[in-house]
């Protein structure tokens, strides 16, 4: 009797603490998402959406205020429709502008809202304008290769005193 009510703890135990690693997993690759606060729909293109994922946070000074409802493609206009869920408690104007931005150097990316200074505020439905795109690490660093191989072709023919 004594051995089988300690396997039932010791079961129990080994459950409760498996049950909480998947909650961990799940919440830190930000697939778990308790929000039953009331929210806005809100829309927005963008050119680059890098590697924005449905269910990103939405922040503006650090705080979320929202979450990635949906990633869309627009096929007239080649570019990303981005579908903005905010919580009804943070009231943007209407000329907010929104930017994809990264954690640290290679971490997740968010979308950061920048508050702008008209007199009505964002509604249901609204579509934001003022966008800018993600900044791809690849296109950075082709760009900066680009750059100095120019300034090398340039040294080499522009010193005409350093040719025997």
């Amino acid at each position: 009797m004594q051995r089988s009510k300690n396997d039932f703890w010791v079961g129990l135990f080994v459950l409760l603490g498996a049950l909480a690693l998947v909650f961990l997993a799940l919440k830190s690759a930000n697939l778990l998402s308790f929000n039953f606060n009331p929210t806005y729909a809100v829309t927005a293109r963008f050119d680059n959406i890098g590697g924005l994922k449905v269910n990103a946070p939405v922040k503006s000074a650090g705080v979320v205020v929202g979450r990635v409802a949906s990633i869309g493609f627009d096929q007239n206009t080649f570019q990303a429709d981005v579908h903005l869920a905010l919580n009804t408690a943070y009231k943007f104007p209407k000329d907010s502008s929104l930017a994809i931005l990264t954690s640290g150097l290679l971490g997740e990316q968010y979308i950061g809202i920048t508050a702008g200074y008209a007199n009505a505020n964002l509604g249901n439905g609204d579509r934001i304008a003022s966008t800018q795109s993600a900044v791809v690490l690849e296109n950075l660093i082709s760009q900066f290769l680009f750059n100095k191989a120019a300034e090398g072709g340039d040294k080499k023919g522009s010193n005409p005193a350093a040719a025997p």
